[in-house]
């Protein structure tokens, strides 16, 4: 059974041409998804609708076999979902300990470290880390919640060819490992090729690879 599950969906800006037309798919937990297309081809906007940040036009976003309005979009974004930005969105004046345990009930430090950062790295301010150590960070935290679904927003697009390739093989580990239906918006070919189902969205439609 998906936990996660697009139902003819459509969605326009105002009212105007629409952006996604009659979408549907299927997402599975311990599974990585890529969502490849061109720019303008409706990728945020489709990573924002299954993240609970705004409602389609037309059909329906449905976790766990319910359309997620029965409960809210807030219930749906504090307890579904867990989302990774491409500009890490960490708290600067914090170390990657304290910006974990925000969304963590239990230590930090192990899955920190399991994702590549040392002790001294995991207690330095994250502005004094890498792009690829503040990455880690911000998949730590997305793994760190209960949350089943992660959803990441270009997560290597500021990264270098190599660090790229490690992060998204950290991403697909988690789903591997910590049955999360993990799913990545890219323009990174690479990034595409380690996930287990590859989407293309083309003219508003969904196409699988």
């Amino acid at each position: 059974m998906p936990v996660l599950e697009i139902s003819n969906l459509t969605y326009s800006y105002n009212n105007q041409k629409n952006v996604l037309e009659n979408v549907s798919a299927q997402m599975e937990s311990g599974k990585m998804y890529a969502i490849l297309g061109p720019s303008g081809s409706g990728k945020t906007t489709l990573l924002s609708l299954l993240g609970g940040l705004d409602l389609p036009v037309n059909g329906e976003i449905i976790f766990d076999g319910k359309d997620i309005k029965d409960k809210g979009l807030e219930y749906h974004r504090r307890n579904n979902v867990a989302m990774i930005f491409q500009n890490y969105n960490l708290i600067d004046y914090m170390n990657p300990v304290e910006n974990v345990r925000l969304m963590a009930k239990q230590d930090p430090l192990p899955i920190l470290m399991r994702l590549g950062l040392t002790l001294d790295e995991a207690r330095r301010n994250v502005l004094k880390l890498s792009g690829g150590q503040q990455q880690r960070v911000a998949i730590a935290r997305a793994l760190a919640s209960d949350a089943p679904v992660i959803l990441a927003d270009e997560p290597t697009g500021n990264l270098d060819e190599d660090t790229a390739a490690e992060i998204a093989g950290v991403l697909k580990e988690s789903a591997h490992e910590f049955q999360k239906c993990v799913i990545v918006v890219t323009h990174n070919n690479e990034v595409a090729k380690q996930a287990d189902v590859v989407f293309t969205l083309k003219y508003g439609k969904v196409q699988l690879v």
